[in-house]
């Protein structure tokens, strides 16, 4: 069985450029292995900075862990990332999302009112070449979101799409598919 391959070397800490190095033991520290997102950009340590101070920043922002969840899931589906797909499965389920809150996330929805028009802004804000139409940005304020909140939002939803991007652009496997590919071919 042939495994897919990224176009992109998927580096560990032995194949890293040396100035990757700080960010990718700060990311082992944590415990289990690196994702083969990160892998890829440990091959340009300026990308492997930006993204991880960016996306450390947006973690001890104000918007619930859920709801980046959500969001990530919304753009995932959106621009057709298998790869986030299969990652945001696991953990939007650690965040606490069931089955079907993931699945109307996928669809830019949510049983949660005030989720579902954040969503909604996010929709418009990928659908629309301009500004999302200023009702959506109106009730999103009205379901409680803060000026500061719907800003992460957006943020994240430019994180988001850089991933997808690099991931699609490399043809990025998903984590753990070379090692099920490995133990595929043992059995």
């Amino acid at each position: 069985m042939k495994t897919q391959e990224s176009r992109f070397q998927v580096h560990d800490e032995l194949t890293a450029p040396e100035r990757s190095l700080p960010v990718l033991k700060g990311a082992l520290a944590g415990g289990g292995q690196l994702s083969n997102i990160i892998g890829v950009l440990a091959g340009s340590p300026a990308t492997l900075r930006a993204y991880a101070r960016f996306r450390s920043e947006l973690r001890h922002g104000t918007l619930p862990l859920r709801t980046q969840q959500r969001v990530a899931l919304a753009v995932a589906e959106h621009q057709g990332s298998e790869y986030a797909l299969a990652a945001l499965g696991r953990t939007a389920r650690d965040a606490g999302l069931g089955l079907d809150e993931i699945a109307l996330a996928r669809e830019f929805d949510s049983r949660d009112e005030r989720e579902a028009s954040l969503l909604r802004y996010v929709k418009a804000l990928l659908q629309n070449e301009g500004a999302p139409p200023l009702h959506l940005h109106e009730e999103a304020r009205e379901a409680g979101w803060a000026d500061e909140q719907i800003l992460e939002a957006v943020a994240h939803v430019a994180l988001d799409t850089f991933s997808n991007l690099v991931t699609r652009a490399g043809e990025v496997p998903k984590d753990g598919s070379a090692e099920e590919a490995r133990l595929l071919q043992a059995a």
